[in-house]
């Protein structure tokens, strides 16, 4: 006999409809987690040590520099020391004497001491190759530092060495560096002025939030950047800029300020 064959059983529709709900139920239940999870979180973060509200308010000054140093150097060259050290002692004798007919006085002046090595000069053999070092005399060098609060006069000077160079000194002059005597005086000014700037801002974000102020919790001082006036080129540093090659400076600080809310 013949067995019929074996006849595929429809699944009701009513029981895919049931898998399509519990689907929809689980994903309900993962957003409602979810969502309760994130809100505990959120709540945490407002009622732990974070909480309140945190603003940086920053102040900058544009001021001139009222002190200036100029730094120089020049050489003398002696087959034997004497003869060099007669030499160099010669030639710092003609730069203080070119810097007092400038204007600038003895107290302004500093020279250091002199430094002295010896010159050789490279030997070769008739067939051209190096054959050693022979000694065939001495160099001397020497630092003068004029230091002043005659900004300009110095400036001046700095500029024009022509005369001091015809004179037969080998000098060579560095870049005037500015500083400014007044620095604390104006630290503390910009710090008084980014404190305040920090606070308007935090009672601003406490009006549109209609929340009040309670207590200062923390307060944390940036560090100070001292750039060239108007300079699009200088970037602020980690550990606070301090410019010295322009005169005219801007400074900058910034303070952060935390308060709790009520």
């Amino acid at each position: 006999m013949e067995q019929e064959p074996n006849k595929i059983k429809k699944q009701p529709r009513t029981s895919g409809i049931w898998i399509v709900v519990a689907v929809l139920i689980a994903g309900i239940s993962l957003i409602a987690c979810t969502f309760i999870f994130t809100q505990g979180f959120f709540t945490y973060k407002r009622s732990g040590a974070n909480a309140g509200i945190t603003a940086t308010g920053s102040a900058s000054c544009d001021f001139e520099s009222d002190l200036i140093v100029w730094r120089g150097s020049f050489s003398a060259f002696g087959v034997t020391t004497d003869a060099a050290y007669s030499t160099i002692k010669h030639d710092a004798e003609m730069v203080k004497n070119y810097l007092t007919e400038n204007g600038i006085s003895d107290d302004e002046i500093v020279f250091s001491s002199v430094n002295i090595s010896k010159h050789y000069n490279s030997i070769y053999n008739n067939e051209g190759n190096y054959a050693g070092d022979e000694l065939s005399g001495y160099d001397l060098f020497q630092n003068v530092c004029i230091t002043s609060s005659d900004v300009d006069k110095v400036e001046k000077i700095s500029r024009d060495i022509t005369g001091l160079i015809e004179s037969g000194v080998e000098f060579t002059s560095d870049s005037p560096e500015y500083y400014y005597t007044k620095l604390d005086e104006l630290k503390l000014q910009l710090i008084e002025d980014a404190t305040k700037n920090a606070k308007d801002r935090i009672d601003l974000i406490a009006a549109g939030t209609n929340s009040s102020i309670g207590s200062l919790t923390s307060a944390n001082l940036g560090v100070f950047q001292i750039t060239a006036q108007n300079s699009a080129s200088e970037e602020y540093s980690y550990g606070g800029t301090f410019n010295t090659s322009s005169r005219n400076k801007t400074a900058t600080i910034t303070v952060k300020l935390n308060y709790t809310t009520k």
